[in-house]
């Protein structure tokens, strides 16, 4: 159940919303003015390491001989 993010084109506000099959994303409305002219934007994502968390060698190199693929 992915959370999309939106920006309607009547007020020009962000908002998010849960969609439980990708064909509702169509029924959407503005959570602020109810207007139906909304556009799906990208949303970032960040992600930190846990302290003392490391990355593997070869993970960030697809073609290393310790990733699993030959």
């Amino acid at each position: 159940m992915p959370i999309y993010e939106f920006k309607c084109n009547s007020c020009g506000q962000n908002f998010e919303s849960l969609v439980l099959i990708a064909s509702a994303v169509d029924s959407i409305t503005c959570k602020h003015c109810n207007s139906t002219d909304i556009k799906k934007i990208i949303s970032v994502t960040s992600s930190q390491p846990t302290k003392g968390s490391q990355i593997p060698a070869g993970a960030l190199s697809g073609c290393s001989s310790r990733s699993g693929f030959s």
